[in-house]
């Protein structure tokens, strides 16, 4: 990592955030930006402008993070450009509203390609440069409580982040000691699309008084965790996860023995 005198100095790192562009992993960019890395980062569509933090600009690849040889293009422009590949942020991914019971097969398989195989195949590629590298590298893998928790409306997303948190750990074992690879289970968010998810101003304040925190993360609150996790910070940590979700949510039989006293 960083030889810089502070542990989250990362100037000369190259960092590649999936779906870097907008939500979570625009604020991943930032915080990394801000940070003084070299980002490069990916999506299926053209952004109006790049995301920049004092001047620092991160470089746009066009790619769909399920098509392998696109992945892999990514991977060799990152290097080609700054010569180094030393953090990997799987974060691209999500699920539309979906009813288990009709579903489509061909539905559900996108949906475990994209949360799943995607991140699977992005950081294979990644390894593959990181384990020649004498700094090694880190690989952050962007997960959900939906995957420790049931996700009613989103099965086959919940079950996808669910299995990438055991390939964290398998991961974790194997890519050592060159390659940590690290989850971050994150809990509500609030990004621009917040209001699909939770309603308006007021709906989405009702549902922030359920977080013991009294409050939805911010996008700049993963990218801080991220930060942590590709740090020499947790230069002894990896095959690990790391959950970002304001204390979670408060058991609902609670509510319920409450309203029957």
């Amino acid at each position: 990592m960083s030889t810089n005198s502070s542990p989250l100095d990362f100037s000369n790192q190259t960092v590649i955030v999936t779906g870097g562009g907008k939500g979570v992993g625009l604020g991943i960019t930032k915080s990394f930006l801000a940070a003084g890395a070299n980002v490069v980062i990916c999506g299926r569509s053209e952004l109006e402008s790049l995301p920049e933090v004092n001047g620092n600009e991160a470089v746009f690849v066009t790619a769909d993070v399920r098509d392998v040889e696109q992945v892999n293009h990514v991977v060799d422009v990152a290097v080609e450009k700054f010569k180094s590949l030393n953090v990997l942020i799987n974060n691209a991914g999500g699920a539309p509203y979906a009813d288990a019971a009709t579903a489509s097969p061909r539905f559900s398989e996108k949906i475990i390609g994209l949360n799943l195989i995607a991140p699977l195949n992005f950081a294979q590629a990644a390894n593959r440069v990181m384990q020649e590298q004498d700094s090694g590298g880190s690989i952050i893998n962007i997960a959900s409580v939906s995957a420790t928790r049931p996700s009613p409306g989103t099965a086959a997303y919940g079950a996808a982040k669910a299995g990438l948190l055991n390939l964290t750990m398998s991961l974790g074992v194997e890519w050592a000691p060159k390659v940590r690879v690290n989850a971050a289970i994150c809990g509500m968010i609030k990004t621009e699309l917040a209001h699909l998810h939770y309603g308006d101003e007021e709906s989405i304040k009702s549902v922030e008084a359920t977080v013991p925190l009294g409050r939805l993360a911010n996008p700049s609150d993963i990218g801080d965790t991220c930060l942590y996790l590709a740090s020499p910070l947790a230069s002894y940590v990896t095959g690990s996860t790391i959950t970002v979700h304001g204390g979670g949510e408060k058991p609902a039989f609670l509510d319920a023995s409450e309203a029957n006293k």
